[in-house]
């Protein structure tokens, strides 16, 4: 078994991670000279925080970029691990490297195309490089680490750390150019979840019925989808309290798509079927991600 302390080489220059670090910041770099440079757009983070010193102080971008992402770097070599911090570094440096040497073209100066496909070139980008095992911006890195120092959620420290940013940029490019760079960062968020997280989500679906054997018939024979049985009762119910038996609890895992038509062939087994959803971030092991899955 490896040292999880040691640094994967292997890990690091395999073709996997080497392929998404590599076309994370080609995104990236579409994004930031084709989009939201030239036109004085934001991100969150790092990268925002990095085009505004460069617009107010005239520092290059390149060089903010690693200047305020190696302190990051460091905790993450110190609270995640060598490899994630090594790989991080790797992308940052690539990505200076090509704002530097590379000039891409400006592609639009509408303010709305600029926010949509800068906003999403970017979150592809990062999105990517985090398949690839590394950052382009370290911002999360320190939320986690100042989450345990003070009390405050990740989520917390990242958006008033990004209030302050456009706070920033509405004083330098004015309102309208904040807002839009607001917009930026959300549409880049939520590109890079799901450029993590898969496109297909993956959900926990279960049954509570008093026909549990013709459900589990169903999802199993019918969906051709694997399920786990919990045992438990059903019944408690108000104005009738004492009044329980004893029943399987059913659960499967279904992605979003499918949810609709399983949860229709169990009501006309049982249309008093009591259903409860929840969403699962990430599913391995099994069978497969696009069949189902073993429990």
């Amino acid at each position: 078994m490896s040292d999880p302390n040691s640094i994967n080489w292997k890990s690091i220059f395999s073709f996997s991670s080497i392929t998404y670090t590599i076309l994370g910041v080609l995104s990236a770099l579409i994004a930031l000279q084709g989009f939201m440079i030239p036109n004085h757009f934001l991100d969150g983070g790092i990268t925002g925080i990095s085009i505004l010193v460069e617009e107010v102080f005239h520092v290059p971008f390149s060089v903010s970029l690693i200047i305020f992402n190696l302190p990051f770097i460091y905790l993450g070599y110190k609270k995640i691990g060598k490899t994630f911090s090594v790989n991080a570094f790797i992308a940052v440096i690539v990505l200076a490297i090509l704002m530097t040497f590379i000039t891409f073209p400006q592609i639009t100066s509408d303010k709305v195309l600029i926010a949509v496909f800068g906003g999403f070139f970017i979150g592809l980008g990062i999105g990517l490089v985090i398949r690839g095992g590394g950052v382009i911006d370290g911002l999360e890195i320190i939320a986690h680490f100042t989450n345990r120092k003070i009390g405050f959620s990740t989520s917390e420290i990242i958006m008033c750390f990004n209030t302050l940013l456009f706070i920033g940029a509405a004083f330098e490019f004015g309102i309208e150019t904040a807002m839009y760079s607001i917009l930026v960062y959300y549409t880049a968020m939520k590109t890079s979840d799901y450029v993590v997280d898969g496109f297909e989500e993956f959900t926990a679906l279960s049954i509570i019925s008093q026909e549990y054997e013709m459900v589990k018939s169903v999802i199993v024979n019918d969906f051709g989808k694997a399920i786990t049985v919990y045992k438990g009762e059903r019944g408690y119910l108000p104005g009738s309290f004492k009044i329980k038996e004893d029943c399987d609890i059913v659960m499967t895992i279904v992605t979003r798509i499918e949810i609709h038509r399983i949860k229709e062939a169990i009501k006309e087994l049982d249309p008093k079927a009591f259903f409860y959803v929840q969403r699962i971030k990430e599913v391995k092991g099994g069978i497969g991600r696009h069949n189902n899955l073993e429990h």
